[in-house]
């Protein structure tokens, strides 16, 4: 199926604003700051890294919220037509049950807590290193599905699962000889994977709570991105990031993390700042390139393109490095370096299999494996990626990305 102009310019959007979320947050720790007064330097501000991954949560939220701008856009324009084919007035329209939105709070503590700990996980790894171990969530997905969604996996997802399961252990690997050889602490690079690992595990938890609670809720995508932005928000300022601030940790004057101490950073450094705001505006630009391409195209495209991100992050890694500021970016090594292109060629094969983006009918002994393509339309089921009051045409045409994970009928 040729591809309009449209649809290229969605995926190029989705693909350029995901690899700016990326590489935009592993620039943040690479800085160099200021900060808040420390009480063990005589109240001065020495420079230091800008190690604030639970403030960085808390910009993603914000970037999140931004996206109920938009579908406060498209939901005044669906109702406006729908009023005047109806021919009713303002009054006569029908309101949402608001004690449905609050269930979004549920998959938002997800959120924050697998955003958090990838992002405490991305302090101790490079930036292409990070975007491959998030691959891992294909193998939580279906695991979870199975267990709580009595989903039935078939043996190419299984073994998709399990190439994307030797894709992860090249691609750690690496890391931990990389950090080895280089004289780093190679007891960070572990910790860095596991949290990494782990964060997946949860976001997988979150497309479960999801396709449990939201599936027949009848929320626009967009809503319910922006909604968990705002309950992240309200989250993180009230209870996550003060209590982070009176934890002891050691972060400026004995805390976990000093928020504040991120905002005078960010306050000092320009540089900063200006990764921030390139953060925050991908996140909420993301998410709507992402939402469109699902709606525009199908999940599978959305897939292919979350694996170009991979490649397209590493080699603008690479190309800050040697070209701009070693300072920033990743070298290539040269000893391990083909260990971690093998497990990103491990993590793609296990991703194209999964996603049966592999037509594999010509061996005999995996056809009766394989899932048979859909002949009957995808019912509306008022779907997390879907809207129900929208007009037919505007009508998501594809499982979600989300839901595609989690299902495994084969």
């Amino acid at each position: 199926m040729a591809l309009s102009c449209r649809q290229i310019l969605l995926m190029i959007g989705m693909l350029v604003t995901g690899s700016i979320n990326t590489l935009s947050k592993k620039a943040q720790n690479d800085c160099r700051a200021p900060g808040y007064p420390a009480h063990n330097a005589n109240g001065t501000t020495p420079s230091h890294e800008f190690n604030h991954p639970w403030f960085q949560t808390l910009i993603m939220f914000i970037g999140e919220t931004i996206c109920l701008i938009g579908f406060c856009v498209v939901r005044k324009r669906d109702r406006d037509k729908w009023r005047a084919e109806n021919h009713i007035n303002a009054a006569e329209m029908p309101h949402p049950n608001r004690l449905i939105q609050l269930v979004v709070a549920f998959p938002t503590v997800c959120d924050l807590i697998g955003t958090s700990l990838a992002g405490i996980g991305l302090v101790y790894v490079d930036a292409s290193v990070w975007q491959m171990l998030r691959g891992s969530i294909i193998i939580f997905a279906g695991i979870l599905s199975r267990i709580f969604l009595k989903r039935k996996l078939g043996c190419i997802k299984w073994t998709g699962m399990l190439f994307t399961m030797g894709g992860l252990v090249l691609v750690g690997c690496s890391s931990i000889f990389k950090a080895d050889r280089s004289n780093q602490q190679a007891g960070n690079t572990i910790l860095g994977i596991i949290l990494i690992v782990s964060s997946q595990l949860v976001s997988a938890s979150q497309m479960i709570v999801e396709e449990i609670f939201l599936k027949k809720r009848s929320l626009h995508p967009l809503q319910v991105v922006g909604l968990e932005g705002s309950y992240g928000v309200i989250f993180m300022s009230v209870i996550v990031l003060p209590a982070m601030y009176y934890i002891p940790g050691s972060d400026v004057n004995n805390s976990y993390e000093n928020s504040l101490d991120a905002l005078y950073q960010i306050a000092n450094e320009p540089q900063l700042l200006v990764f921030c705001l390139l953060y925050l505006l991908s996140i909420a630009f993301y998410n709507y390139f992402g939402l469109a391409v699902t709606k525009s195209l199908t999940a599978v495209h959305r897939t292919l393109i979350d694996a170009c991100r991979t490649m397209l992050v590493w080699g603008m890694d690479l190309f800050i490095y040697y070209a701009f500021d070693k300072g920033f970016g990743e070298p290539f090594d040269t000893t391990y370096g083909l260990l971690q292109v093998d497990g990103f060629l491990f993590l793609l094969i296990g991703t194209a299999l999964y996603n049966n983006l592999v037509d594999l009918h010509w061996i005999p002994c995996l056809r009766g494996c394989i899932s048979q393509p859909e002949t009957q339309p995808i019912p509306h089921l008022g779907n997390i990626q879907q809207s129900s009051d929208s007009e037919s045409d505007d009508e998501y045409n594809s499982v979600s990305e989300r839901t595609r994970l989690l299902q495994g009928n084969d």
